[in-house]
């Protein structure tokens, strides 16, 4: 067992190293409103993040994550480029079940993490290459995706704007995402809600509801989607491996997923800008699903650096890009954005392992 003094110490060295990268640093509350990842999640982040009710304040929760209140500070203050760091706990349910673990998984830790807001077009190369470095020591995997490549192979499928919506907002959830797809590769009956005169119930208003259902209508119409989509789009999911390797196989998919194209030179300038920071892409491994594994805020690369030999633990590391959550919390204005934590708790766990 790593004492907290010890994880706390590695946690002040990684912050001292964000400090050195130019980083403010700033300290949101440990007890944040509910509201914001209620409307960001929905009704899911019950299983992960620790709820109460305030008499005053209302539904609060206990701080899942840095990166929400961080880009709420941000886009209040609108100033840009910006960049922060910080320090402090974490808290998440992490075994769901009747019983305990054998090896139960640490509710409350320590994250240290980077957050860079710039439109400079090698940001993800050097937020990629900061937590390279910061890492190097600990002789991590790492890995990178970019969910760029399937949101802009969604919307280029030959379906309904409705239909593509819906797949895009399930692309995180692949079982859901699975189910979409069966159903709007057949035929499907049209869909017809009842009308009655009974009030409306629930937490959502009348307006919602009638929008909601308004979509479920729309995602109804629309011609079957032919089975070669199908395999182009999976095919895509399925690209993994060294990253010039990945790079090769994805500029020829792009010639069958034409609406992937962009995204795929945008890689490839990735790539580069990493190589001239003196890491070598062959040792990232590329996996075009990647970021669906992580949190639904990243829309653009996505990285992690994960412990070999330790399947138990989770990643030591991971970050991305999150440019679409600027724009929901920021009412409209959007400001590009890319960032990363870092479990000290693991690195210390790492450093005091006998060689």
């Amino acid at each position: 067992m790593i004492p907290r003094t010890a994880k706390a110490a590695v946690g002040r060295r990684i912050l001292d190293a964000f400090r050195a990268a130019g980083a403010v640093e700033v300290a949101p509350d440990i007890l944040l409103p509910a509201d914001t990842l209620l409307d960001l999640y929905g009704e899911d982040i019950r299983a992960r993040a620790y709820l109460t009710t305030d008499p005053i304040r209302g539904e609060v929760v206990l701080r899942p994550d840095f990166t929400v209140p961080v880009v709420q500070m941000h886009m209040a203050q609108g100033a840009e480029p910006a960049r922060y760091c910080y320090l402090g706990e974490v808290f998440r349910k992490q075994d769901h079940g009747d019983t305990r673990p054998a090896n139960p998984r640490e509710n409350e830790f320590l994250q240290a993490g980077f957050e860079l807001f710039s439109r400079d077009p090698e940001a993800d190369a050097e937020v990629f290459a900061l937590f390279h470095g910061i890492l190097a020591p600990c002789r991590l995997s790492a890995t990178m995706g970019d969910m760029d490549l399937l949101l802009d192979a969604v919307a280029g499928l030959p379906l309904s704007a409705s239909r593509r919506a819906m797949l895009a907002h399930h692309i995180w959830r692949p079982k859901r995402f699975e189910r979409l797809l069966d159903r709007f590769s057949a035929v499907e009956q049209p869909r017809h809600f009842a009308v009655n005169s009974a009030p409306w119930t629930g937490l959502r208003s009348q307006e919602e509801m009638e929008a909601r259902i308004a979509r479920l209508e729309a995602a109804a119409e629309g011609p079957p989607l032919d089975a070669a989509w199908r395999t182009r789009l999976h095919r895509l999911f399925s690209v993994a491996g060294p990253a010039p390797t990945a790079l090769d196989e994805l500029r020829i998919l792009a010639d069958h997923i034409p609406a992937i194209a962009e995204a795929v030179e945008r890689l490839s300038a990735r790539l580069d800008a990493i190589t001239t920071r003196g890491i070598d892409p062959g040792s990232i491994r590329f996996d075009a699903s990647h970021g669906r594994r992580t949190m639904e805020y990243y829309d653009g690369m996505t990285f992690s650096f994960t412990a070999e030999g330790r399947p138990d633990w989770p990643p030591v590391a991971t970050g991305g890009r999150y440019d679409a959550l600027t724009k929901v919390l920021g009412q409209g204005e959007a400001i590009p954005a890319v960032g990363g934590i870092i479990r000290p708790g693991l690195v210390a766990e790492l450093e005091h392992a006998p060689c």
